[in-house]
Formats: C-alpha cells, sequence, structure tokens
C-alpha cells in the first residue's frame, strides 16, 4: 500500500523547439482545412472501433463488442464484494458473476467492481491493468485506493486496491471489516472520474457495499453524480453490517443529521442505512421479499422494511446454464440430457463406488450439497436423521458449517457405513458429482432467501425435497400424481416430521418407474436461466430513471 509520504517524480521540462516560416505557414494550412472539413459520422465510428480494438487486443482480451452495447442501453455500475470466476464464497458471487453477463447481453454497457483481494487466483490477476490511483477521504482518514481493470468473456471489472484493508486472507472475518467495506463503499464512488464512468443505475449488494448510496446521497450529489438512481439487493437479511454508533462519526463520517440513516436499534446499521437511501431495494425471490416483512424473517428490520414497503420487490436469481450442464460437465463420468437420462446410472455407481457405499439401481440415493447450519435445515435432519437412514437407502452429504453437526454426521457415518458418507468441506468436482448422481436434493431451509442448489439440481435430474420458504417456494413446484405436473417435493412447517413425510411421498414416487421418470422431466426442462430475471432488473432500473 502506498502513503501520503511518497513523492512524485516531476520530468524536466524539454526546450521547445522553433519553428520555421515553412513549418508554420504549412500548420496554418492544416488547421484551417480542418476546420472547413468534417470528418463523415462513418469514418469517425469506424475510427473509434480501431480504436477500441486495438486498446483491446494490447491487453490480450479481443474486441470490446462496442457494437453489441445498444444505443438506448443503459450504463450500469454493479458493486459487489465478491463475484466469480476472481473470487466467490457462495450464493452472492455466482450472482455476481451471471446476472452482469445477462444485462450484458441484451445490450447494456454494465462493468463490475470488486476489492481486490490477496484470494484472487493468480492466473486472473495476471489479467489486470493498472488505471491510476486516488485518495478516499474515510473520516479522519485519507486513504490510498489504486484502481485495476481486467475484461473477462466481454465484461469491464474494476479492482479497487488498498493492502492494509484487502492483503489479507480471507474475504470476510476480520476484526475491521466496518473499516474495510466502508472504505470500499466510498471508493466505488471516488473512482468514478478515474474510470470516466459515470452510471445510469448504480446496482450495489448486500452489507458490505450497503454504505454507497448513504455517501452518494450524503457527500456526492453533485456534478455528474447527481442523476445516478440506486439499487440495493439483500441477498441474506441476517447479515447486515451492526456495528457500535461510534462508526459513525470515527468511520463513516456524517454528522448527527445524517447519522439517522444508519442508525437503527442503537446501532449504526449498513443495511438499514441502504434501505433508506436507496431509490429501490430488491431481494432475490418474490416470496423472501413478502418474508422479510415478517419479524421471523427480518432478524429485527422488520420496521423500516415496511415503512419503506413501497420500494421493495423480488425477483428470483437465476443460474448461469452454460456453467451448470450436464451435457457438457466433465465432472460427471458419463454426461448426459434428458433423452440418455439412464446414464445418470453410470454417474450413481460411479459416486458410490468412490466413496465406498454399496450400489444398488433399486435403491434410493439423496445428497445435500449445504452449509452445515441451523439456516439450512440441519436442525431438522439430526432429530430424525435415524428415521431417515432406517430406510433402504443411501445418503451423501457435501459441506461444512458449525461442528456440532459436523460431528453429528460423523458419528451417524460410524454408526451406518453401508448408507451415509458425509464429506466435512467442500469440492465443486464433488458438488457435480453429486447433483449428476443423486435421485433427490434434500434442502430443508429454515430460510432462503434464493437458494441455488435446488435449481442446479433440477437442471441435472435431481429432484429436490425442500422446505416451501422465499426462493425454494418460488422455484419447486410439489409433484401431483393426478395432474402430473410439479418439479420436486415440499413440506410448509418447520418441523421434522413434515419433512420425514415430504421424503416418503418422494420415495413412493421413486419406486413407480414411470412417475419418477415424469418428475425428472418436469424438473430438467424448468427454466432457470438469468433471461427472464435479467429482463425483470432492466425494466426496475428503466422505471427509476423515468421517476
Amino acid at each position: 500500500m502506498e502513503n501520503d509520504n511518497n513523492q512524485l517524480k516531476t520530468k524536466k521540462a524539454r526546450p521547445k523547439k522553433e519553428k520555421t516560416p515553412v513549418a508554420s505557414a504549412a500548420a496554418a494550412a492544416t488547421k484551417a482545412r480542418q476546420k472547413k472539413e468534417k470528418t463523415p459520422a462513418s469514418e469517425v465510428i469506424e475510427n473509434a472501433m480501431k480504436k477500441a480494438a486495438e486498446v483491446n487486443d494490447a491487453r490480450g482480451e479481443g474486441a470490446l463488442e462496442l457494437a453489441e452495447i445498444k444505443s438506448d442501453g443503459l450504463k450500469i455500475l454493479f458493486a459487489a464484494s465478491e463475484a466469480g470466476p476472481f473470487i466467490r464464497s457462495g450464493g452472492l458471487g455466482d450472482v455476481a458473476a451471471s446476472l452482469p453477463k445477462a444485462l450484458r447481453k441484451n445490450g447494456n454497457d454494465i462493468r463490475v467492481v470488486l476489492p481486490l483481494y490477496l484470494d484472487i487466483d493468480f492466473n486472473l490477476r495476471a489479467k489486470l491493468r493498472y488505471v491510476g490511483s486516488v485518495y478516499v477521504p474515510l473520516s479522519w482518514r485519507r486513504q490510498y485506493c489504486g484502481v485495476f481493470e481486467a475484461r473477462h468473456e466481454g465484461l469491464t471489472y474494476y479492482f479497487v486496491d488498498n493492502e492494509y484493508y484487502f492483503k489479507r486472507s480471507g474475504i470476510y472475518g476480520h476484526f475491521d471489516d466496518a473499516e474495510r467495506f466502508a472504505f470500499f463503499s466510498k471508493a466505488i464512488l471516488e473512482i468514478m472520474p478515474l474510470i470516466g464512468f459515470y452510471p445510469d443505475i448504480l446496482h450495489v449488494n448486500d452489507w458490505q457495499t450497503a454504505l454507497t448510496p448513504v455517501f452518494l446521497d450524503v457527500f456526492y450529489r453533485f456534478g455528474q453524480y447527481t442523476a445516478i438512481k440506486t439499487v440495493f439487493t439483500i441477498h441474506n437479511i441476517e447479515f447486515q453490517g451492526k456495528y457500535g454508533l461510534d462508526l459513525g462519526g470515527d468511520i463513516i463520517g456524517v454528522d448527527k443529521n445524517a447519522l439517522k440513516l444508519v442508525e437503527y436499534d442503537k446501532c449504526v446499521n449498513f443495511m438499514k442505512g441502504a434501505i433508506e437511501s436507496a431509490n429501490a431495494v430488491t431481494t432475490v425471490s418474490e416470496t423472501y421479499a413478502k418474508e422479510i416483512l415478517d419479524p421471523f424473517y427480518s432478524y429485527g428490520l422488520e420496521g423500516i422494511l415496511k415503512s419503506r414497503k413501497y420500494k421493495l420487490s423480488g425477483i428470483v436469481n437465476g443460474i448461469d446454464v452454460e456453467e451448470y450442464n450436464p451435457e457438457t460437465d466433465k465432472a460427471l463420468l458419463k454426461q448426459y440430457n434428458f433423452d440418455s437420462i439412464d446414464d445418470r446410472r453410470e454417474n450413481k455407481k460411479s459416486l458410490l463406488e468412490m466413496l465406498r457405499l454399496p450400489y444398488d439401481a433399486n435403491r434410493p440415493l439423496i445428497g445435500m450439497v449445504t452449509r452445515l447450519t441451523s439456516q439450512k435445515g440441519m436442525d431438522l435432519v439430526s432429530r430424525v436423521a435415524e428415521d431417515i437412514l432406517g430406510k433402504d437407502m443411501s445418503m451423501v452429504v457435501l459441506g461444512k458449517g458449525d461442528w456440532k453437526y459436523e460431528n453429528m454426521l460423523k458419528d451417524l457415518e460410524s454408526y451406518y457405513p453401508n448408507k451415509l458418507k458425509a464429506i466435512i468441506g467442500f469440492s465443486l468436482d464433488v458438488a457435480s458429482k453429486i447433483y449428476g448422481s443423486a435421485d433427490f436434493l434434500l434442502m430443508p431451509s429454515k430460510f432462503e432467501p434464493c437458494g441455488l442448489s435446488q435449481m442446479i439440481a433440477m437442471r441435472y435430474g435431481a429432484v429436490p425435497i425442500v422446505r416451501e420458504a422465499g426462493g425454494l417456494k418460488d422455484t419447486v413446484e410439489a409433484y401431483n400424481h393426478i395432474t402430473g405436473k410439479g418439479n420436486g417435493f415440499t413440506f410448509k412447517s418447520y418441523d421434522p416430521y413434515d419433512m420425514l413425510d415430504a421424503i416418503n411421498r418422494a420415495f413412493d414416487v421413486y419406486y413407480d418407474k414411470d412417475e419418477m421418470k415424469k418428475v425428472i422431466a418436469n424438473a430438467m426442462a424448468s427454466d432457470f436461466s438469468w433471461e427472464e430475471s435479467a429482463r425483470k432488473y432492466e425494466n426496475l432500473y428503466r422505471g427509476l430513471l423515468t421517476r
């Protein structure tokens, strides 16, 4: 990290060359000719395209694809604390990887801004190009902020560099996360003149960027910042950025009047500030937008959400259907589609052999790819685990989380060595193998803002068994024997025996091969691409610009 004491090197002034009378006359003639002649518009566009291509080729990223940006396309800056493929730890990283790509395909000029973490993959770091630096005022501090740029799959990414805040292992969980992400939130605004990009829409995500709309309204509503509209998306309301009131002056640097924007329940609450200041607030599913108005789901924010209900809406996430594709997934022993669905048996046999579990074509396999926490319903699983494992079935769990659930699974594994395998940790390769092998995916979440696993599972033909919460309710329809409709099995109340009943119903269908094929067909035919969701976001953006 650089500091204020760095000296800028000055260049020595070179003596000006004297022009000869002939040179002066020639220059004057050229200047006069340029005033009279106007360059045709087509030539201007062609020259601009050539220039853009030359610049981008120098970066090794191919053409800028400027032709794809529509004349009425929106300028969008998408800010997040993580985004694949550079860095991701969960659903936010997946959304920030896929939604901007979908909006770009619609002809919008969308760019993504992230912190420059130490943990970003080395090969991806090699794509970065230094743009310049600014200093970010943060209360009494004046912090260095370097800016790097990368092009990846047609998108422009900006990276905010400050080694004191971001040159450390791990994205979250540091003692000074409040200061780290307050800095990042303000840097997003400070770098706009440097990158030459003032968006129509500034879209920020979760508490780590929640102060950006606050800073914009308090410090930056002038000049080219004046017309910027802001959208704030809540991916998980449990994590709000709650800190002591002293942060208002020491970190955020606002006066007593502005402090009211972020003050809530005798705390500084970053998320509350965004709910107050943003022009629109979204969640990642329609049902979750309704649920968080209830104290059971809101983690204390129901009051402010109810008072700002007019700006709240829900848009369900999608998945990257190119990345999650059973026809091309190299992690699978056999790639397949619905027409070759019988090939899944080979994947199931291969996975169970790898995990040293016996294979039986007539025995259902339940998979879980999850965080091992109560939020994900592990307390329900723990209460009826022996009832589940007492059936003629197999179960594979991939995940990590609370030690009590990790220990519980390992204890159960020792009692049921021929039925259960618990893999404590996470691996994309193993996750794909589970999606491409399991007959059912169990997701009994207490709350689920959206959820991606159930959508990925259906794409791979693993039928979900879920609780009707948040995005699970919006994406999984209970299978109906009479109509033949439905892509999974559901239960409503947060009760272990209701979950067990859903598992029993799923097993009943499993033993009827024709019925099972119907529900698999429905699951694999479900459209979870980003196209529809991106269209809804764009409609939201355009609606804000007309206000």
